[in-house]
């Protein structure tokens, strides 16, 4: 015999369109309860997660604020030393004799205005009440 003989001795025609599956109630609770252990699990997880991702946000953020803090205070202790710079007397004078060919006056020119102490405060003026016009009233 030959190979297509065996092939037609078994050889069946099966229709599977009438089988009709039934639901195993067994089965379906399994696996409600299934779902109902894994949904919370992985809500857990993925609040977990989030939460965690936030802290490193928030920590690269923190991070970059203290660099950026230092790098402020540099540029600001930068600022302070050059103003203290310029507002030096030796420089000024040179920059009024050589720049602006002004030069230093005599001890019997220069005049020295004498400082005094600013004056005391006033007391505390009396208030003044304010007299409403005739025909308003307040309540």
């Amino acid at each position: 015999m030959i190979q297509e003989d065996f092939k037609d001795l078994f050889k069946q025609d099966v229709r599977n369109t009438q089988i009709v599956r039934e639901v195993d109630p067994a089965r379906q609770s399994e696996l409600r309860r299934s779902f109902l252990i894994v949904v919370p699990l992985v809500a857990v997880l993925l609040f977990s997660g989030w939460q965690h991702f936030l802290l490193l946000q928030h920590g690269y953020r923190a991070e970059q604020m203290r660099e950026e803090g230092a790098r402020e205070l540099e540029i600001n202790r930068h600022l302070r030393l050059e103003i203290e710079t310029l507002r030096a007397p030796g420089r000024i004078e040179r920059i009024a004799t050589e720049q602006l060919s002004l030069v230093a006056p005599d001890d019997g020119e220069a005049i020295v205005i004498q400082q005094f102490p600013p004056s005391p405060s006033p007391d505390p003026s009396v208030v003044a009440k304010r007299q409403e016009p005739p025909g308003e009233h307040t309540n």
